[in-house]
């Protein structure tokens, strides 16, 4: 009988970890302060992915690694994907995307872009602040990422926020075969809260 009410019951109301969850992945829309500049932070729409490769072609050489399909697979995936965009006056500058995988406790950033005009300006560190906060608020273990070999700029940054290498996969990217340095940021466990 105990059994049957319990199930009854995170039916009806849903676990403490599961309410947690999705108070976590949801973000409203906001206006955010980044070294004194005033910049609209949301979810990521559908409606932005044009811009979001755009991004990407930027900073890329004129490559974009994603499509649209694999972007519009990412977004619908809202339990355990989140994706971000920065604007300033209606202009897409920044996104980041991320994996929460319950399974093994770990935030794994898919992407993150930032437009080389608006690098070093604090978007992409804000950004990446944003998701290790999401993974602590979830009590993960660890948040990680792969990064080229060859973006220097990106890893010192990653080193900053304390992630640390762990290895290198060879041949990692499409196109031109570079490898990637994995990094793993390992995050304390905070005792969970009992109801």
């Amino acid at each position: 009988m105990l059994k049957k009410f319990k199930s009854w019951y995170k039916n009806v109301f849903g676990s403490r970890r599961e309410l947690v969850r999705e108070e976590t992945m949801d973000v409203k829309n906001h206006r955010v302060e980044i070294r004194d500049v005033t910049y609209f932070v949301a979810k990521a729409l559908f409606t932005d992915i044009p811009e979001m490769i755009e991004i990407e072609r930027a900073v890329y050489s004129g490559q974009a690694p994603w499509d649209s399909t694999a972007f519009a697979n990412e977004l619908r995936r809202e339990k355990d994907r989140l994706y971000l965009v920065i604007r300033k006056n209606d202009k897409l500058l920044a996104f980041i995307g991320s994996t929460f995988d319950e399974r093994t406790r770990d935030a794994h950033i898919t992407n993150i872009a930032v437009l080389p005009e608006f690098q070093s300006r604090g978007l992409g560190r804000f950004l990446m602040g944003v998701m290790i906060k999401k993974a602590k608020q979830l009590n993960y273990k660890s948040v990680s990422l792969e990064v080229r070999v060859s973006n220097s700029n990106a890893q010192k940054l990653y080193r900053d926020l304390d992630f640390e290498q762990t290895g290198i996969k060879r041949g990692y990217y499409f196109g031109d075969h570079e490898d990637a340095a994995d990094m793993v940021l390992y995050l304390k466990e905070e005792p969970e809260e009992t109801d």
